[in-house]
């Protein structure tokens, strides 16, 4: 009677095999930690993933070329090598050491009697000092100038915003009002003030820039660190005895990384950028050191006559800045797990 009033009856059903039951029940993608996720998330991004190789060649032509490009041979003068324009071996266009003088194109090389072996890949400046060195030196300088600032950052930044955002109350009062006056003091009269206490340099440059910088890394790092110590991982660490600095170090800072991670890529860009700023203002990296900004400011003052000695160190910095900026939206994605496919 009750399969008659339901319309049920044991021929409408079928029993499936135990091979297609334990295959319905078997995980199709493989378990994945949260950084793998991220990183597979991350080659998604043909832009950010293109950025980040462009970074890895540019440090690595940095930081290589140390014995190639230092301060001996970057400072080198030679008065016969005088603003002469990119060469490289073989016949290629535009990089032939050519150079227009009245209407007619000549062989600057051959015009100052160089030999045919001698090339400048990126030319000469003024003085005959060769740009392809200086350029990596200076790019080398404004990447120490970066990651010198970052890390200091990350230091006062990620400190600041822990004690901050778990001691909460009067002391998080306190700080953030701390937080408010660093942030209202322009980045400009910070880094004169130092210049005048210290001797100027790539530490007071990357020290002036780390001391206004890391008001964002701890605004961000508090408002994890309010949102995760109401978390019941961090009641069951109180519980068990743990002290306050061992759960920050083993539960709070790895749960934060991915915003340090974040913060991180966009403060580089902004050390680099700052730093550029300040020597092209002539604040910055003393003579006869260089830098992508001491480089710019060599190269306008020549820039009608001879506009790569400003066109090559600009498309480097401009270069790096933009990767830096792909790569840091890239992370942001991928660390974001709303963004989760």
């Amino acid at each position: 009677m009750a399969e008659q009033a339901t319309g049920l009856t044991a021929e409408g059903f079928d029993f499936i095999p135990m091979d297609r039951a334990m295959t319905a029940e078997k995980i199709d993608r493989p378990a994945l930690s949260f950084r793998q996720d991220a990183w597979r998330r991350l080659k998604k991004n043909k832009g950010a993933l293109v950025s980040f190789w462009i970074l890895i060649i540019v440090f690595l032509f940095a930081f290589l070329s140390v014995p190639y490009a230092n301060p001996k041979t970057t400072s080198h003068q030679d008065v016969m090598q005088q603003n002469l324009p990119p060469k490289l071996p073989g016949n290629i266009p535009g990089l032939r050491g050519e150079t227009v003088v009245d209407g007619e194109k000549i062989d600057a090389y051959a015009d100052a009697g160089l030999p045919k072996d001698v090339y400048h890949p990126f030319g000469t400046d003024e003085f005959g000092r060769d740009l392809f060195k200086r350029v990596l030196y200076g790019t080398r300088v404004s990447l120490e100038v970066a990651l010198i600032a970052a890390l200091i950052d990350l230091v006062i930044g990620i400190t600041f915003g822990m004690i901050s955002g778990w001691m909460g109350g009067r002391v998080d009062l306190v700080m953030q009002r701390i937080i408010e006056i660093v942030s209202s003091i322009p980045n400009l009269v910070v880094f004169v003030l130092l210049i005048l206490i210290m001797k100027p340099g790539m530490f007071s440059i990357a020290l002036g820039i780390a001391l206004t910088s890391w008001v964002t890394m701890a605004r961000l790092v508090r408002a994890d660190v309010l949102s995760a110590k109401e978390q019941d991982y961090i009641s069951a660490a109180r519980t068990l005895g743990s002290s306050s600095w061992w759960i920050g170090l083993k539960h709070l800072l790895p749960n934060m990384s991915s915003t340090i991670i974040v913060q991180l890529m966009f403060t580089i860009p902004s050390a680099i950028f700052f730093e550029a700023l300040l020597s092209y203002m002539g604040l910055g990296i003393p003579v006869p050191m260089a830098s992508l900004g001491t480089l710019l400011n060599d190269g306008q003052k020549v820039f009608q006559f001879y506009p790569y000695q400003l066109i090559i160190p600009a498309i480097v910095l401009s270069v790096i800045m933009i990767a830096f900026n792909l790569l840091g939206d890239g992370l942001r994605d991928a660390f974001d797990p709303r963004t989760r496919d």
